[in-house]
């Protein structure tokens, strides 16, 4: 019986230790992602439609100015190229994640998000993109991207982050 239970234990575990996990794409050049999202490398070429695609072809990430939510010209064009980038993934879904800096209360930084992340959704959507591929969620302060209470910190951690949340090809 002994015998049996180890028999299972062992094979549970050689299973366990096949199994992938998504890579973080916190060291990617764009500055990385706080949640998962669909990832995709095959040979150490980039997977079309997929987050390390978005990232490196296109831009994830769009910043904003202290307590804005409208997008520079800077984040429209980064926008207007993952709107292009979507038509050409038509089966892609995304999530928008808005963000907020260390200041101001928990709530208004949740809101001030969720503003954020709209304002990158309406303008995916009036390029062109189905809303239905597009969800948003605010983090407001509680993800920082660069840890720091300085104005370089503040900046880079005022920003609405596009994950791949569906619909790419499996790596």
């Amino acid at each position: 019986m002994r015998f049996k239970f180890l028999s299972v234990l062992a094979a549970g575990l050689l299973l366990a230790a096949c199994q992938s996990t998504p890579e973080d794409t916190a060291g990617s050049t764009a500055g990385g992602s706080t949640t998962g999202g669909t990832t995709g490398t095959v040979a150490g070429a980039v997977v079309p439609g997929s987050q390390e695609d978005l990232v490196q072809n296109v831009g994830d990430r769009v910043f904003f100015g202290f307590d804005k939510y409208d997008l520079t010209p800077e984040a429209q064009a980064t926008l207007e190229r993952q709107a292009a980038w979507m038509q050409q993934h038509p089966a892609v879904t995304v999530t928008v994640e808005g963000h907020a800096d260390e200041r101001g209360t928990r709530e208004y930084n949740l809101a001030l998000g969720e503003r954020r992340a709209n304002s990158v959704k309406n303008y995916l959507v009036a390029l062109g993109v189905d809303q239905n591929r597009v969800t948003t969620i605010s983090y407001g302060k509680e993800r920082p991207a660069v840890p720091g209470s300085n104005e370089d910190a503040w900046a880079q951690n005022r920003r609405g982050v596009t994950l791949v949340t569906g619909g790419a090809p499996s790596s």
